[in-house]
């Protein structure tokens, strides 16, 4: 949470840096920056009103049918049916990160959002979050319209999350490379996260857009080797976990 900006008495003490004042160290990841902020609002604001509406507190119930209808992923719109509007099959690629199925589902996501998003913004910034956050959704629709059959909608924000943890894990991969440490337990985070789909899976009766997830994390590491090409995320000291 952001502190408001407090009244204090003059003289205004020295900033941080400047002579006579001590610097204040940064903290990695305990901050939101503002694409981190606008990330998070923009689901919470949207499935926070369908809730309402569920509830009769505002609108009608109706309200989440007509979400979903008008910015869920629909792979049959890249088939043979008609779009609720004329870039409907385009959007979908993108709306359907920022509606979710209930408050659990939402607040799962927004806070893996908040982990995943500071990691990131620390790596490459709030730009190169917005990008590995755009590029990992919209890879992740890719891959469940090439993967999946099925006629139901689909949402939430997990594919471009799964981009945000392939962008972090190519990170760590470099770096161990380049420090001589093994490569071994980033190895065991992508086991790790293909067996907790196939349970999840399992749980939910096959109701898991496992592709979608897939499709994330594959947009998310290449999205992230891109950026280092042109120069964004490279670590110069970089630091890995000792003992693998």
């Amino acid at each position: 949470m952001q502190a408001e900006p407090q009244d204090r008495p003059f003289p205004t003490p020295p900033r941080p840096g400047s002579p006579g004042s001590p610097e204040t160290p940064e903290v990695p990841g305990m901050r939101l920056s503002l694409v981190l902020w606008v990330l998070i609002a923009l689901s919470v604001g949207i499935e926070l009103v369908l809730i309402a509406a569920d509830y009769g507190l505002i609108g009608t119930p109706r309200w989440r049918g007509l979400a979903y209808q008008n910015g869920a992923f629909w792979a049959g719109l890249l088939y043979n049916w008609r779009p609720n509007y004329a870039v409907q099959p385009e959007l979908m690629f993108v709306t359907y990160a920022f509606l979710h199925t209930g408050f659990g589902h939402l607040a799962g996501n927004m806070v893996t959002l908040y982990f995943l998003g500071t990691i990131v913004q620390d790596r490459v910034g709030q730009r190169g979050l917005m990008a590995l956050y755009a590029i990992s959704a919209i890879g992740g629709a890719v891959a469940f319209a090439a993967l999946s059959s099925s006629p139901q909608p689909m949402v939430g924000a997990s594919g471009a999350l799964f981009g945000l943890a392939g962008a972090w894990q190519y990170w760590d991969w470099i770096d161990r490379r380049r420090t001589g440490w093994r490569s071994w337990p980033v190895l065991r985070i992508v086991l790790g996260l293909v067996l907790l789909n196939g349970l999840l899976w399992l749980w939910k009766d096959g109701l898991l857009a496992w592709e979608t997830h897939l499709g994330g994390f594959i947009a998310g590491w290449l999205g992230a080797v891109a950026l280092r090409r042109m120069g964004i995320g490279e670590d110069e000291h970089p630091a890995v976990s000792a003992g693998d």
